[in-house]
């Protein structure tokens, strides 16, 4: 630790320089450029931001930990500032006046890993916070981060409570396993973990946890795992290898509330099984906390719904593209050949056509199940698949299409949830997960599809499909203007997602209204990434050179339709790039729609533009919402570079000042 701070990287006066955290990780970055520890300030400054966008860094304490790990650091790197006021990291509690920037190499082996947790846990530690508050000057605060922890003397040891004549043979420990992680797994994974077994000593509970880091992860001894009486997840990523800990009491939270109320967990899952609750099956599913406690209803739905369409995503891509190259090499009349099992010519296009096209065909029919198994998968994990394929065949079967395949997945994951809910006995346990919910949760699913909910849905898709089916003048320019808007705001985010899944369950029964929607979808999300990379082209002084370097792989991300190829252009500058992508997106999916454009795949960019209706005026719809955004985004930051030269400040100076700052 000692060559990772020195006195050159401590702040303690950092107020001076610094009221908001851009403005402090900037103060303290540059003394690590300053030292050769950081090569590009505006890089690395990028690399935190992206990394406090994933989740506020501020603890409970008033310690914030900014960090990262980036291709801009040379050699594992800790800076330290102290705040007289205070400054906001997020944290519940308020202010932090403790901030340490942890800068981490890209390819940061095992043992530096290991050395930053070590600071994690100090961090734990009240005297040694209490230290810091009280350091009078630089070189002593950094002796205190990089020193060892001290050691308890034996005369300090605590004296056996018990009485002289108790019984020396103590009560068996109710024992709990544990596992931490975070999406860096630098600081909040070890946090968690030296929380918990703080709380777990405190209650007297036998406590053993596993990190999983960045730098990977040593399993917990099966027999460990075996023996323990409950288990908590603390995790902001999936949990790896989750299935180890099947069939024992659970709690699963996010690793934020592993620091902040371990007690609490730990009163819970004690408490749950006291109750004799289990998890049937914790197998690891693609939105693994879904079921946080802390999240509310509007946040647990939408990890659900985008849990379904990531698993069907796939579907969608494969069998849409081969349903369009069928199209493209057969002609509009190849959804009439008969099948290639009774008639397939080896010398004949149209039998290969036909082949492509009914591959295709067979690969989309998954597409209503898949999205409604993998909807209940990530409300229930492996139980609500059944129910939830289930239920989406049977959407498929009365007509009832992509919002009957929402309603299934949903339904079938309520069900299932409600199932295990149901306390039975201990010897029911062992068949429940693959006989009891798949037999119930199925025939409940059924039933309400089929004779409660089913055809008022299919009324609700036949009548949507109608009105896309009648778009014209005025309704489709609108409806593209909005596309375009979702599509840009939030650049691969919720919102987006939204819009492309909304387009996508139109091709399950494609009509020209649902193909001119995928259409004005796809030419809208390919405008952002284009836009930056065209803009940092001709206008390259406006932007670092890191994003100047990003701009190089945007073309190639915006024309393979990759919209979060924008995303760190976004990061640095939201309040400019946002709403500039967003003005280009609008116009556009307008000139989309109004070209009466379709498209039959749902992915490819413009490496599917054979396969478009009006491909010319597709591009042309294409290149004018990329001009409209890059002049957009071209004038404001020539805007923002403008305004501080009339101060006297130099237009690279009101550039650097401006860009940490609109890093939110």
């Amino acid at each position: 630790m000692s060559e990772m701070i020195t006195a050159e990287l401590v702040d303690l006066e950092i107020d001076r320089s610094a009221g908001t955290k851009e403005a402090a990780a900037r103060a303290l970055a540059e003394r690590m450029v300053a030292l050769g520890r950081v090569t590009d300030l505006d890089g690395f400054l990028a690399d935190v931001a992206a990394r406090e966008a994933q989740m506020p860094t501020g603890l409970d304490g008033g310690i914030g930990i900014p960090h990262c790990r980036s291709a801009h650091v040379t050699e594992p790197t800790l800076a330290f500032g102290r705040s007289a006021d205070g400054i906001d990291f997020g944290a519940p509690d308020g202010p932090a006046d403790l901030i340490f920037l942890i800068a981490a190499p890209a390819g940061a082996d095992d043992a530096h890993l290991t050395i930053l947790s070590s600071l994690a846990r100090q961090l734990m530690d009240e005297e040694f916070t209490s230290a810091l508050r009280g350091a009078e000057d630089a070189a002593t605060a950094a002796a205190l981060i990089s020193g060892e922890p001290a050691t308890r003397s034996a005369a300090e040891e605590p004296a056996d409570p018990r009485p002289e004549n108790d019984d020396p043979t103590p009560a068996e420990p109710f024992r709990i396993v544990a596992v931490t992680s975070c999406p860096t797994g630098i600081a909040h994974t070890y946090m968690a973990a030296e929380s918990l077994e703080n709380a777990a000593r405190e209650a007297g509970v036998e406590l053993t946890v596993e990190t999983q880091g960045s730098s990977g992860f040593t399993r917990l001894d099966p027999a460990v795992i075996a023996a323990a009486d409950a288990v908590i997840f603390a995790h902001d990523v999936p949990v790896r290898e989750k299935d180890r800990f099947a069939g024992k009491p659970t709690v699963d939270v996010g690793v934020k509330a592993g620091i902040s109320k371990p007690a609490a967990l730990i009163a819970e899952v004690r408490a749950k099984a006291a109750r004799g609750e289990t998890t049937a099956d914790v197998g690891p599913s693609p939105v693994d906390n879904a079921g946080d406690s802390g999240d509310g209803y509007g946040t647990k739905l939408r990890k659900w719904l985008m849990s379904g369409v990531s698993y069907m995503v796939p579907f969608v891509a494969a069998g849409g593209l081969l349903i369009a190259l069928g199209f493209a090499i057969g002609g509009w009349k190849i959804d009439k050949a008969p099948s290639v099992a009774e008639h397939f010519v080896w010398t004949d296009t149209t039998s290969w056509a036909a082949l492509l096209f009914q591959i295709g065909g067979l690969a989309f029919a998954f597409l209503v199940p898949v999205l409604a198994g993998y909807i209940a998968y990530g409300m229930a994990d492996r139980p609500g698949l059944v129910p939830g394929f289930v239920g989406g065949s049977v959407a498929v079967t009365i007509n009832a299409g992509f919002l009957g395949g929402l309603a299934a997945g949903l339904i079938a994951g309520a069900v299932v949830m409600g199932i295990q809910r149901v306390k039975i006995p201990t010897v029911l346990r062992g068949i429940m997960p693959v006989v009891v919910i798949p037999l119930i949760s199925s025939a409940v699913v059924g039933f309400l599809m089929f004779l409660v909910i089913g055809k008022p849905i299919a009324s609700l898709q036949s009548a949507l499909t109608d009105w896309l089916e009648g778009l014209s003048g005025a309704n489709a320019i609108i409806l593209g203007v909005i596309l375009g808007l979702m599509m840009c705001f939030d650049l691969g985010g919720p919102l987006n997602k939204v819009a492309y899944a909304f387009a996508v369950g139109g091709l399950a029964n494609p009509t020209e209204g649902s193909l001119k929607v995928m259409a004005a979808v796809m030419a809208a999300g390919m405008v952002p990434p284009l836009a930056m990379a065209l803009a940092t082209t001709v206008r390259g002084r406006l932007f670092t050179k890191t994003e100047r370097e990003n701009g190089k792989a945007a073309w190639f991300l915006g024309a393979s339709f990759i919209t979060e190829g924008a995303i760190p252009f976004a990061a640095a500058d939201p309040l400019r790039v946002i709403p500039a992508s967003m003005a280009g997106g609008a116009v556009t999916g307008a000139l989309s729609m109004t070209f009466g454009c379709t498209l039959r795949a749902p992915h490819g960019g413009i490496f599917v533009v054979p396969l478009i209706g009006q491909p010319l005026l597709y591009l042309v719809a294409i290149l004018a919402g990329v001009g409209v955004s890059t002049v957009s985004v071209i004038l404001l930051k020539g805007t923002r570079k403008q305004a501080p030269s009339e101060s006297g400040a130099t237009a690279e100076e009101a550039v650097a000042e401006e860009r940490v700052p609109a890093a939110v």
